[in-house]
């Protein structure tokens, strides 16, 4: 595959004018939008907007003049879309960690009103640390007689629900290795044994279609920050189950998430709906930003979106293995497209090194801990003459032992 092949698939790419919408960094090509999508220039002018006007001009008239005060339902319902959620499912507020609390309090809660025994979180081994570690906080919080985490592997993971499984706690896209759990059958199976599902759709959000409602999945968070370009820390979203509304509860009960915040009564009475899932005042700036940045997404096909995702993932490896580099680096992503999200992970001795040694070269890749170099692929924004260009960059990193230098040999705090 040469030059002129990827240039062909560049012209016969049905996504290929969103590109312009984006604000990319010139000799700098970005396979990093698993971790912080690049922003669009309908944000950056928006935000100037909020700044210049709404907040500097219009100041506290804003929360009702430019609808401060429903950002978070207004976003909400534009991730809905991306997700297949129903309305009123969806609500963008505070961070996943946050809202993996709140959701597995919930949870906990609906699956022990039904059969007080049920106390185990059941969770994968190379679940994202956090997912885990909020599990290990409510654990200490309320027990382990409330609240026991269970870690398997994740090829194993529906043959461990029993009946003293309360919740699965489940990432749809492993953040290492990029490989996508199958998530319908595992929703089905852990209905049948009487367990609820809670899914993290930080990687998946964005980057393929994802089917909520028709999984019957019970609860739902992701990120706004990577492939929706929210802006680095962006708000996060949770998703409860229209079915779940009336009986859950959840015990972040800040005055966002009451009924009627503004007749400031000394009692808590939560909302009806997904609002309750509110906590604190949200923060407009940020909300802001992902409310513009996922206009963007009004007219995209997500199959299409896939398919590109796909495709780009298989230009990189093909153009890998014709470098002869693919013993060098260890592909530990599915062979199987399928069965991939929207990166490729490779295992490598040097992984760090390399990584900064790209990112010198204007290549952005990332890292992550032991030993993994992770290439992402953003159908709006990344080209297949992207993927050409950067695997020549690595080619040429490893012929030269660049990423030997010692100065890679210190890792930076964020790695």
């Amino acid at each position: 595959m040469n030059l002129t092949d990827v240039q062909a698939l560049d012209n016969r790419d049905p996504l290929a004018e969103y590109r312009e919408q984006f604000k990319l960094p010139e000799n700098t090509i970005y396979l990093d939008g698993n971790s912080l999508g690049a922003m669009t220039t309908a944000t950056e002018k928006h935000l100037q907007h909020v700044i210049s006007q709404q907040w500097s001009q219009d100041l506290i008239s804003s929360w009702n003049e430019h609808n401060w005060i429903h950002l978070p339902q207004t976003v909400g319902e534009k991730i809905a879309r991306l997700i297949g959620a129903g309305p009123e499912q969806t609500i963008c507020c505070d961070s996943i960690s946050v809202n993996l609390f709140k959701a597995l309090a919930a949870a906990l809660a609906l699956a022990q009103s039904h059969d007080s025994e049920r106390n185990i979180v059941l969770s994968t081994k190379d679940n994202f640390p956090t997912d885990l570690y909020m599990v290990q906080g409510i654990s200490h919080f309320l027990g382990q007689h409330r609240c026991q985490l269970k870690l398997v592997e994740e090829s194993e993971l529906q043959q461990h629900i029993d009946d003293k499984t309360a919740v699965i706690l489940a990432t749809e896209v492993n953040f290492r290795t990029g490989r996508r759990l199958d998530a319908k059958p595992l929703v089905t199976a852990a209905h049948e044994k009487g367990a609820l599902v809670i899914l993290d759709l930080a990687h998946s959000a964005g980057a393929m279609p994802v089917h909520l409602d028709n999984w019957r999945a019970d609860f739902a968070v992701g990120c706004t920050y990577k492939y929706l370009n929210g802006g680095p820390g962006a708000p996060a979203f949770i998703y409860a189950a229209k079915r779940h509304h009336k009986a859950m509860t959840q015990p972040l009960s800040g005055w966002f998430g009451h009924a009627r915040p503004f007749d400031f009564t000394p009692d808590y009475q939560p909302a009806g709906g997904i609002q309750q899932m509110l906590t604190g005042t949200p923060s407009v700036i940020a909300m802001a930003a992902v409310d513009s940045a996922l206009d963007v997404f009004e007219q995209v096909n997500l199959d299409t979106l896939r398919e590109k995702s796909l495709q780009l993932g298989d230009v990189f490896h093909q153009l890998l293995k014709e470098h002869n580099l693919d013993k060098t680096l260890t592909l530990i992503s599915p062979q199987q497209r399928e069965e991939r999200g929207s990166q490729l992970s490779y295992h490598y001795e040097h992984a760090y090194g390399l990584c900064q040694a790209l990112i010198q070269r204007g290549i952005v890749a990332d890292f992550r801990a032991p030993n993994y170099i992770r290439f992402g692929f953003t159908p709006l924004y990344n080209s297949f003459e992207d993927i050409w260009r950067a695997t020549e960059q690595l080619r040429q990193v490893i012929a030269e032992k660049e990423h030997l230098d010692p100065r890679w040999q210190q890792r930076n705090p964020v790695t």
